[in-house]
């Protein structure tokens, strides 16, 4: 195996699984990269579109996002590097089928909940994050965070605690 240094822009699955670069800031990537999900996914919000017609995309984005992780990781020898961002677009979109009113807090407070589990990493998604070492394991942990945000988030509804705006 090869270790190539640093990874290319240039490169197709370098460009995708750092969200078009995004993923090499220099601070907080996965915060950026949540953020520009949220400003991709928000125009959608009020379409009407079916969640389930999104399923189909959602596994092809993970199956093809898997395999170039797992495939990263031989290249390079590394683990989970912060420039694969391609993660936390999945766990937003999971956190985004929670919401039903499409305001704009609501994305903020998904979007809030769902850092708060990716960054503490605390029950499943810290036991994923620390066993399970290949792309499955990368993409997974935030796919749970997002089920977390989006679960607490339905609470946050049920409770009728959300502020009311205009």
């Amino acid at each position: 195996m090869t270790k190539e240094h640093p990874p290319s822009l240039k490169k197709p699955e370098v460009f995708f699984l750092s969200m078009g670069g995004i993923g090499f800031l220099p601070k907080a990537p996965g915060t950026f990269a949540s953020v520009a999900t949220i400003a991709i996914l928000y125009p959608f919000g009020n379409a009407n579109i079916p969640f389930f017609l999104f399923v189909p995309f959602l596994v092809i984005l993970t199956t093809i996002s898997i395999y170039l992780i797992n495939h990263i990781q031989k290249i390079y020898q590394v683990h989970d590097p912060s420039w694969i961002v391609i993660d936390e677009f999945l766990g937003v979109f999971v956190a985004w089928a929670f919401i039903s009113d499409h305001h704009w807090v609501s994305y903020l407070i998904i979007l809030v909940l769902f850092r708060f589990f990716d960054i503490v990493k605390r029950g499943p998604v810290g036991h994923i994050d620390k066993n399970m070492k290949n792309g499955l394991g990368i993409m997974l942990d935030d796919v749970v965070a997002g089920l977390f945000a989006g679960l607490v988030y339905l609470g946050i509804s049920y409770l009728n605690i959300l502020p009311k705006v205009a």
